[in-house]
């Protein structure tokens, strides 16, 4: 892996619990203080070398910074790529396309891009994967095992990164905006924060677990909790009076815009 930020390190942590051995693993940290982090916590092999960690590995994960991916394929193009033993690349950098990374890797290299979210940090990330030219079903059989350590995986075609990107990409900052609204509100109406934080962290959870056991849609859950002329039925009709759908769809279609116009600079 190149890149030990967060993300990475999600990854890392969730491919050990998954039984993945730690000679297996290596990650590419420049700074010191972070590689001595990485390896007292996972006690896997951390190295300052793309080249090195790349020429021994059957799967490069690149978790860096948009403006680095240049550097790392410049580094990249100093290691032995052209072994026998293929290796397949997965790119979990925003605005980066596949056709980039394929540009510049020798001829025929798998690329897998894929827009993870931070939920994987404590294991219920929501990874969407898309396929470059090169890719074979086996490499992204591959590509699921490893994702799946962390959370689901998903693939769509690489047009719809984008859209994908607005929704599940910078979905958790919409969950945690919708969260830090409840608790204020539940503060400004007498309760205190504790109580107020303890019942929305439950509340969503426990809605997010319906949604996703019940086999019933969004729209049927929501009406059957509303009652007519009740307390909910109330609140509602103030969230769409204050246009909550349309502020949802306005601020989706701004992320998706946003993340094209990141991937057309990068291209």
């Amino acid at each position: 892996m190149i890149g030990g930020g967060r993300i990475g390190e999600a990854l890392v942590s969730g491919l050990l619990h998954s039984g993945f051995a730690t000679k297996d693993l290596v990650v590419v940290e420049k700074f010191p203080a972070r590689s001595e982090e990485l390896t007292a916590e996972y006690s896997i092999r951390v190295t300052d070398s793309i080249a090195d960690a790349a020429e021994g590995a059957d799967v490069l994960v690149i978790a860096v910074k948009p403006g680095d991916v240049d550097v790392v394929l410049a580094d990249l193009g100093k290691a032995d790529l052209d072994s026998e033993r293929e290796k397949l690349l997965m790119s979990l950098v925003a605005g980066v396309p596949t056709s980039r990374y394929e540009n510049r890797l020798p001829a025929g290299s798998p690329v897998v891009r894929v827009m993870p979210n931070t939920p994987m940090l404590v294991g219920e990330g929501a990874s969407v994967i898309a396929a470059g030219r090169h890719v074979k079903p086996d490499d992204l059989a591959l590509a699921r095992q490893v994702l799946e350590s962390v959370g689901t995986v998903t693939v769509v075609p690489e047009s719809q990164i984008d859209a994908v990107t607005a929704v599940s990409g910078s979905g958790p900052a919409y969950f945690f905006l919708v969260a830090e609204a409840m608790i204020d509100a539940g503060v400004a109406l007498g309760l205190t924060r504790a109580t107020t934080t303890e019942l929305v962290v439950q509340t969503m959870t426990g809605s997010a677990a319906m949604l996703a056991r019940s086999g019933e849609n969004a729209a049927d859950l929501r009406a059957a909790v509303t009652s007519p002329g009740g307390t909910t039925a109330a609140a509602i009709r103030e969230l769409e009076r204050g246009g909550v759908r349309t502020a949802f769809y306005e601020a989706l279609s701004a992320a998706r815009d946003r993340s094209a116009a990141l991937g057309s600079s990068a291209d």
